[in-house]
């Protein structure tokens, strides 16, 4: 379905030195608290760079898929293949829910008008807000459902996951790592890899459904931006998983809950000036 006119609003004028910098601010963020940062670029997406909301999902989606593939190779350096390998089932248990989500939230993302779309990512943003309060709060335990509510409910938060990062962009990380500690014991650096064995294909699926849609070219024309907050991106996530524990989390996981929020707010306002 081609996207309406409001979706294809130009990006504002941006500097390449700017472009580098806020990716790896992002980078940072995301990399003390062990994820991607997506969550912290898309507002930034909409802000600071000016692209409408579908063009921001959509570039969002590039550049964290980005930062996935090249975090494997680190994560499997810290948590081995051998030791994943056992868990395949959880994967695929959680794989029959969200690419699934992934498409059908791509979907729904396309056909939204830009102001519902807006509104949308805003109320996500609290939703990651308090996922992240949530995953730093306590300790997570194993609920310990029989064999087939587990595999049930794995289908269906895996769908929802997948409609969440998709909508988003995100690699959703902080949603599929509490679930698959709380669904299945998994130990927490585990699950944090079976995370991106979950979010590659799932976003790689989000992906080719944006690719149908007329906003999409955003990509080809701006490549030099895109490369630039990759390049950002990478950078900072790296330098984020190297201060991983430098501020305490009592301190970090609040300041960055209450930005996300804020970020909703702003989000939100974009709504009603459509």
């Amino acid at each position: 379905m081609p996207s309406s006119p409001v979706h294809d609003r130009p990006a504002v004028r941006f500097s390449l030195g700017l472009a580098f910098a806020a990716g790896a601010a992002v980078g940072v963020l995301g990399g003390m608290i062990g994820l991607g940062g997506a969550e912290f670029r898309l507002p930034l997406l909409i802000m600071l760079f000016g692209f409408a909301a579908l063009q921001a999902v959509i570039l969002n989606k590039a550049l964290s898929l980005v930062v996935v593939v090249t975090a494997l190779p680190a994560r499997l350096a810290a948590v081995p293949l051998s030791a994943l390998l056992p868990h395949w089932s959880v994967v695929v248990n959680l794989l029959a829910g969200s690419l699934a989500g992934a498409w059908v939230g791509a979907s729904w993302a396309t056909r939204m008008r830009s102001s519902t779309l807006y509104r949308v990512l805003a109320v996500l943003l609290v939703l990651i807000a308090a996922a992240l309060i949530g995953n730093h709060v306590g300790t997570l335990h194993h609920i310990g459902l029989p064999p087939a509510a587990v595999l049930v409910a794995g289908v269906i938060a895996g769908f929802g996951i997948g409609v969440v990062a998709a909508i988003m962009g995100v690699a959703g990380g902080e949603l599929l790592i509490p679930t698959i500690v709380l669904l299945f014991g998994t130990d927490i650096k585990v699950a944090g890899s079976l995370s991106l064995a979950v979010s590659l294909p799932t976003m790689l699926v989000a992906f080719a459904r944006y690719s149908r849609d007329g906003s999409f070219t955003v990509l080809r024309r701006h490549a030099r931006l895109a490369i630039v907050l990759a390049g950002g991106s990478v950078t900072g996530t790296v330098l984020g998983s190297l201060l991983l524990g430098v501020v305490p989390d009592t301190v970090l996981v609040p300041a960055l809950a209450l930005l996300l929020v804020l970020s909703s707010v702003k989000v939100w306002r974009h709504a009603t000036a459509e």
